[in-house]
């Protein structure tokens, strides 16, 4: 992998001398107050903006401001004209556009394509302040504000729009985001090292059109440059070798006259030695190489196409091997360079220890920002996620190459939280990143990590090219809930249990210091069919890690639980493994309050089985095997009621169902039947959301907590905080008093009075 130049070895820009800004101005006011005249750079963002290193905004602007750059921010602006977006002036050097932290159809609309009543990045949770595809019609609207100054477009929208791409919410194939949002260049995954360069070169007098070279970036272009060489990849199912065809009218039986026999020549001696002359291949020469996918009409018009160039792209997305890539979009070309180089810890460090406020912009006035409510006392350790599941979209943006962030550095963010944000009562509510326990997990070889081509380091199972020490972080877990102040450190970010059960000791520390009761972890199904498409592990690495996390449990003197998460209608599944899964939940407890449907976020690999029906995890063909597809609404209706099996509301449908699967032996009150044959009457059953989740302001279960909307794996409790087993006991105790025509009873055994009807 080549060298990066470090971030923090670039000269400053003269406007350093301004020094770091409170907050990054997101007026004309605050500018006048820091004595700027001018920005230098303007980032364009569909959330709020957060001074805080969660937040992209924050740290692709006090990066550039760290490089010497004045930069301003236009938060959430209003996209119906162009005046918001020339509040601040024309910026001297670029836009920087970004949709937010989230996918801007995502963030608005559920997986049934249902508008969502709220928004987590947005003051007061209000929905409706950002538009659908957010990146392109913020780019648009910075064209015709300055049409003179380049937009550079950033941030996981346009990183998971980049190339021809599958559009859920349209169902259809729509071109690469830089085609329609009219931005200059496009920076696709963690984009730190791009934008300053970029910021740099432009400063020096470069045009934004002569920038061509930087990993990281899509642009447009007209034709393959000179001394390049490209891999044509844009058909399948080639044929193979094809002899030459005899000319017919050539006697075959006079030798001599063969055409075919006078084509080879003088005959030569197989014995006799000869110089072989090696010539340089220019497929070995990596960074002069680019594949070209099939053309976004080719794509949009086939689907078996489509997953061909997923393939071709997931192929392609290790920093230490990958080539660039090119897609023909009509008359020009989408240019992909590789992939950027991963950050270093000491420039995690340099990233992450920069002056972040912490705490939203003072505009906001106080008023609730629902996602920094989340992660107000969270700190993230690392980045990125080896882990490769089918259905996310961390690897392709983040990469699968973990950069990690020094303890020293955590440990001053910590103190800095304990110190200078408002409210801290010393819980750390997490420690993490995209995956909990991957903190400084690499693949022992450098060099077989540069040359692997993989797309999971644990899937089918953990590689043995992986180092699973978990020392580092366990080690990071005890500094840290050390220090001064800090009460207790949670662990809220997702837990991969298949590396967990590698160290004992990882899972030991983590039961006895760092679970509040309860711990998420993701089996996301029991069935071999569609966790093969998902690249989970079986439901067995689950059932390792439940037995050691209770075992833990118990040594330290807990009573704590698992919440296990689980997907309905992923690629892959039929309804037998629902139907599976539904049983397994039940003989194990579970009772889910809220399910997650499958939701084809764009450019996933999961996504493109959806689409196509194809499985781009193998070589993809007209003639190559197909994945079940669940798209129907009535379909998938049903795979979230196998989810809900518990409640009445489903029961007709799940009844409908089972008598269709053959599977009628499943309807009845006995253990090991699903669900009952009698449909209880509306008024005679409660929401099952209601009775499993933890009433609003029961002092009991605990005035003011949130409610239990997931798998918890806890018996749900009642009004009277009484557990389930408990109180089913209760009613079914008062049932039969009921029958026997006796009045029912309170705690204590005696008759209680019977309320008026």
């Amino acid at each position: 992998m080549q060298a990066a130049k470090p971030l923090f070895d670039y000269p400053k820009y003269w406007a350093e001398c301004f020094g770091p800004a409170p907050f990054l101005p997101m007026s004309r006011q605050e500018m006048d107050q820091l004595g700027w005249d001018s920005c230098d750079i303007i980032i364009v963002t569909g959330d709020a903006y957060v001074d805080h290193p969660s937040f992209g905004m924050a740290i692709i602007g006090r990066l550039l401001e760290a490089q010497g750059f004045r930069v301003g921010i236009v938060a959430q602006p209003d996209w119906r004209s162009k005046d918001d977006f020339m509040k601040l002036g024309a910026p001297n050097l670029f836009f920087g556009v970004a949709a937010g932290n989230m996918d801007s159809m995502i963030n608005r609309y559920t997986a049934d394509r249902k508008a969502r009543s709220d928004d987590a990045y947005t003051p007061g949770g209000l929905a409706a302040r950002r538009p659908d595809r957010a990146s392109l019609v913020y780019s648009q609207r910075c064209k015709e504000a300055y049409s003179q100054v380049p937009v550079v477009l950033g941030g996981i929208e346009a990183s998971l729009r980049r190339i021809a791409h599958y559009d859920y919410w349209q169902d259809k194939v729509r071109r690469s985001i830089l085609m329609d949002a009219t931005a200059d260049i496009l920076l696709y995954g963690n984009a730190e090292r791009a934008v300053v360069e970029i910021a740099q070169r432009l400063a020096f007098g470069e045009t934004i059109d002569s920038i061509t070279d930087i990993r990281g970036t899509a642009f447009v272009r007209r034709d393959t440059p000179a001394g390049w060489f490209e891999i044509d990849s844009s058909r399948i199912d080639r044929p193979g070798k094809v002899d030459k065809i005899i000319n017919p009218y050539v006697n075959t039986q006079d030798s001599a006259a063969c055409a075919i026999e006078q084509a080879k020549g003088e005959a030569q001696d197989p014995g006799e030695a000869r110089v072989v002359q090696l010539l340089a291949h220019p497929r070995m020469e990596r960074e002069r190489t680019v594949i070209r996918l099939p053309s976004f009409e080719k794509v949009r018009n086939d689907a078996v196409l489509y997953a061909h160039a997923n393939r071709v792209l997931h192929l392609e997305t290790n920093p230490g091997n990958a080539r660039a890539l090119v897609q023909r979009h009509g008359e020009t070309d989408i240019w992909l360079n590789p992939p950027p180089i991963p950050m270093s810890t000491e420039e995690m460090d340099y990233v992450f220890g920069l002056p972040y406020a912490r705490v939203p912009h003072p505009a906001y006035r106080g008023e609730k920002i629902p996602a920094y409510e989340m992660i107000r006392f969270s700190v993230n350790i690392m980045r990125g996620c080896f882990g490769g599941c089918t259905f996310c979209s961390i690897t392709e943006h983040e990469g699968r190459i973990i950069q990690n962030r020094s303890h020293d550095s955590i440990i001053r963010e910590i103190e800095e939280m304990r110190d200078k944000v408002p409210g801290f009562t010393g819980v750390v509510s997490d420690l993490g990143g995209p995956t909990a326990n991957m903190y400084r997990i690499a693949c022992k070889s450098h060099d077989i990590e540069q040359h692997c081509r993989k797309p999971s380091c644990v899937f089918p199972g953990i590689c043995e090219n992986l180092n699973t020490d978990h020392s580092s972080l366990i080690e990071l877990y005890r500094k840290a809930r050390a220090l001064p102040g800090v009460k207790k450190i949670l662990i809220a970010s997702g837990l991969r249990y298949d590396l967990a059960v590698e160290s004992p000791e990882y899972v030991r520390e983590l039961v006895t210091h760092h679970v509040g009761g309860y711990l998420k972890i993701a089996p996301e199904h029991t069935e071999r069919g569609p966790l093969d498409k998902m690249m989970k592990p079986g439901i067995g690495s689950y059932d390792r890690f439940k037995q050691m996390f209770e075992k833990y449990s118990k040594e330290a003197g807990k009573e704590q639980y698992l919440i296990p998460y689980f997907i309905a209608a992923h690629p892959g599944t039929s309804d037998e493994d629902m139907m599976n899964l539904a049983l397994w939940l039940k003989r194990n407890g579970f009772r889910a309050d809220q399910v997650q449907a499958f939701y084809p976020s764009p450019m996933a690999t999961a996504t493109a089985m959806y689409h196509s029906g194809k499985n781009p995890l193998r070589k993809v063909t007209y003639k190559s095997d197909g994945v079940q597809i669940v798209k129907s609404e009535q379909q998938r209706r049903l795979h979230k009621a196998f989810l809900r099996y518990h409640d009445p509301k489903n029961w007709p449908l799940l009844r409908e169902a089972l008598a269709a699967m053959g599977r009628s032996d499943l309807i009845g009150s006995g253990k090991h039947q699903l669900i009952p044959v009698h449909q209880p009457q509306a008024d005679e059953y409660q929401s099952a959301r209601r009775k499993n989740s933890t009433p609003t302001g029961s002092k009991k279960a605990g005035a003011g907590k949130s409610l239990l909307t997931q798998h918890t794996g806890l018996p749900p409790r009642s009004h009277d905080g009484k557990s389930w087993e408990k109180r089913e006991q209760a009613k079914a105790a008062a049932e039969a008093r009921r029958k026997a025509g006796k009045r029912p009873t309170n705690s204590g055994g005696k008759p209680r009075p019977v309320a008026p009807r």
